[in-house]
């Protein structure tokens, strides 16, 4: 199947299981995740639609970028780990970063940000399945509570929200616990009115198990296999 062919049925599945779990389908982004995909197939998945992309790497995507210059409205989203030394290319070729994972690398970022006199949105990026080879703050840690109070004073980031990716399971039933966790999480953080912290972004879910983060609240869906098939080098 083409990759037009392929978003369609991805967001037929979207929109259903919005509507069961009681949602609205246009509440929900799909996310491409471009990672190791050629700007020609990044440009044919724009061709059919897509306007958000997710990229894990960021010298990948700097070898990449000016190729894609072109796609004026595409938005650029760096959603895998991300080490400080790297704050300042990040900054400069993405719009948003949905992986903050410390008070320093969001110090970093925010004065790259600074520096070059934008905006940039941000997700923290939460560790729901305590995975130790997963990056992400603990949802009850002092580095989450670090951040949320830091929040006023980085004033070049904008906290839209969370992002997780829960332990893999070949039953995408068995994510549902850790989705839930993420959306309850966010819930308790929003009822706490805290300065500069919007949480309005829940991104979760992947090919896999997307259809059931939607039903636990998720935002914004990241998706690469199912939209792009077999991945191919860059």
């Amino acid at each position: 199947m083409s990759i037009s062919e392929n978003m369609f049925a991805i967001r037929e599945r979207m929109a259903a299981a919005a509507l069961h779990g009681g949602r609205r389908p246009e509440e929900i982004a799909l996310m491409a995740v471009s990672k190791t995909q050629s700007p020609a197939r990044i440009k044919e998945a724009y061709e059919a639609g897509l306007r958000l992309f997710g990229e894990n790497r960021v010298q990948e995507f700097a070898a990449k970028a000016n190729a894609l210059g072109d796609l004026h409205d595409a938005e650029w989203h760096m959603i895998g780990h991300l080490q400080t030394n790297k704050a300042a290319k990040t900054a400069e070729i993405f719009h948003a970063v949905d992986s903050i994972d410390s008070l320093k690398l969001a110090e970093k970022l925010e004065a790259a940000a600074r520096e070059l006199g934008k905006k940039l949105s941000v997700l923290i990026e939460v560790n729901v399945g305590g995975e130790t080879a997963k990056s992400g703050v603990a949802p009850d840690s002092d580095e989450l509570e670090e951040l949320l109070l830091a929040a006023p004073r980085l004033e070049a980031l904008v906290f839209c929200g969370l992002m997780t990716m829960p332990p893999f399971t070949d039953d995408p039933q068995d994510a549902r616990l850790y989705f839930r966790r993420l959306r309850e999480l966010r819930d308790a953080i929003a009822a706490r009115k805290l300065p500069a912290i919007a949480m309005d972004e829940l991104s979760m879910g992947m090919s896999h198990d997307f259809e059931v983060a939607i039903e636990e609240g998720s935002t914004c869906v990241r998706v690469g296999t199912a939209i792009f098939g077999e991945r191919e080098k860059a």
